[in-house]
């Protein structure tokens, strides 16, 4: 698979964490707090006789060096995609059953030399890197029409007082989500043995959905998503309302036995679309909302990847098959346009979309929309200097948190009425949280939760949408473990 490499790996957190920490192991669990227990505990997992999940070390087994090559590449239209297909699977009641030993209890390779000499396996793989020319292709078929434009009116949107940093205690982990001695076991019950992200929205009263990013299965080897069985992204849910000993998926979206399904479409094809990455979600009614980026590439200069566009996709059954609509898009002018990473937030009579350029050193822009008319994107108002206006489109819009800023996750805290944000801060080598009256802010000066002190390679900061009180749970992922870890810090 086309992996992230130099987008991650160049990344600052990783400039500061494996420069400054690279002699050290990477972070271990305690084996309690005052709150208690978590990952690494005897008997949290779901089986007793689970390993104790550990971090992978920083140094890592086996490491794999995509190397690029150059290929011209005859780029037909795209045609419509074929029905997908999908499946239900009754798992067994006793989580610590493996219900496909047939397809996940597969023999491993004996240990090679470098691992019996106990150093790195360096792995070098040839990887096409696309130039694309247009060619002749099939009818790419009907494509509905744009929705009618709109012309919506400026509207002044004054700035509220500033709130003070929030006051939160250091993180502990509560359990790993993802992959192996996992408290899910997503590598026997629907083979995704590394994945990262782990985005968080409540897609019906009662229940969360869990969108994931690129995902691989049967031979994966940290760090990165290395392995085979490559699906650009996945879908759990879960219905677990006590987050105290991890978070228990209920099911995944499958189109197989035991097999979690790639939900979005990529073409898988470096240069030209590699992959598509879940950014958000949320559900208005019986719609669910996901919005992505399309990667062009991952394969640039260190902290940086390419887009195509950020866009917006919809399920009307519940996150089974998904639509990405061809004119909610935002696309990426020059390499410099905003919203490409985007988090969505319904409040009142809109939706408000939080976003930033590709790569992780962008500023913050704000936009909101009509909840009736989230895929028109003529409809959308941009924040700027005070007023909600369409005029100048996304490029006008003014940041209402500097740089940098990746992977954003924000939130309406309605017990609270106080607006949350978390993200990566690659300046501060951390995951920060800020706080805001309204979403335009003035947003407070950002605290961290988690740092590359304590998880070398770190990205991610998902919120869990049922935090509450001072619970202030979630997600992470690292680069040397590519696995997805819920979190809990105590909010004062």
């Amino acid at each position: 698979m086309a992996v992230r490499w130099m987008a991650v790996f160049g990344a600052v957190v990783v400039g500061a964490g494996a420069l400054l920490y690279a002699d050290r192991p990477a972070a271990a669990a305690p084996e309690s707090t005052e709150s208690g227990p978590v990952l690494g505990a005897s008997g949290t997992g779901p089986c007793a006789t689970d390993p104790r999940p550990t971090h992978e070390r920083l140094v890592p087994k086996t490491l794999e060096v995509p190397i690029p090559y150059p290929v011209i590449t005859v780029l037909p239209p795209q045609v419509p995609e074929p029905a997908p297909t999908r499946t239900r699977m009754e798992l067994p009641p006793d989580p610590c059953a493996d219900p496909c030993p047939d397809l996940t209890d597969l023999s491993s390779a004996p240990p090679g030399l470098a691992a019996l000499l106990g150093i790195p396996e360096v792995l070098l793989n040839p990887k096409p890197f696309h130039f694309a020319i247009p060619g002749p292709g099939p009818d790419p078929g009907l494509v509905p029409p744009p929705p009618a434009p709109v012309q919506p009116p400026v509207e002044p949107a004054a700035l509220s007082p500033a709130r003070p940093a929030p006051r939160i205690s250091h993180a502990h982990e509560v359990a790993k989500l993802t992959g192996a001695n996992s408290v899910n076991r997503t590598d026997k019950r629907w083979q995704v043995d590394g994945t990262d992200l782990g985005i968080m929205w409540e897609s019906a009263p009662g229940e969360i959905a869990s969108a994931f990013g690129d995902t691989v299965g049967r031979g994966f080897h940290p760090p990165g998503g290395m392995g085979m069985d490559w699906r650009s992204n996945v879908l759990a849910f879960s219905t677990d309302r006590d987050l105290a000993d991890g978070m228990t998926f209920d099911r995944m979206v499958t189109d197989d036995r035991c097999h979690a399904a790639e939900v979005l479409s990529s073409r898988k094809l470096d240069n030209v679309e590699v992959t598509t990455i879940p950014t958000a979600g949320f559900a208005l009614g019986d719609r669910q909302y996901l919005s992505y980026m399309s990667i062009r590439t991952w394969n640039s200069i260190p902290g940086t990847f390419f887009t195509n566009y950020g866009g917006i996709a919809y399920s009307d059954d519940h996150g089974q098959t998904w639509t990405k609509d061809p004119h909610a898009r935002w696309d990426n002018i020059f390499g410099l346009a905003n919203f490409q990473v985007s988090a969505m937030v319904p409040d009142g009579d809109h939706v408000y979309m939080f976003g930033t350029p590709n790569t992780r050193l962008g500023a913050v822009g704000l936009a909101r929309v009509p909840k009736d008319q989230i895929l028109n994107t003529t409809a959308y108002q941009y924040w700027h200097d005070g007023s909600w206006t369409p005029a100048g489109g996304a490029a006008s819009a003014s940041p209402i948190v500097h740089g940098p800023a990746g992977e954003l996750s924000v939130r309406y805290d309605g017990a609270r009425d106080v607006w949350q944000m978390s993200y990566l801060d690659t300046a501060k080598a951390a995951i920060v949280v800020r706080e805001a009256n309204s979403p335009q802010g003035v947003w407070s000066e950002s605290t961290p939760t988690v740092t590359v002190q304590d998880y070398p390679e770190l990205y991610g900061g998902f919120i869990h949408p049922w935090s509450s009180g001072s619970d202030f749970y979630f997600t992470i992922s690292t680069w040397s473990d590519y696995n997805v870890y819920l979190m809990r810090a105590v909010l004062d």
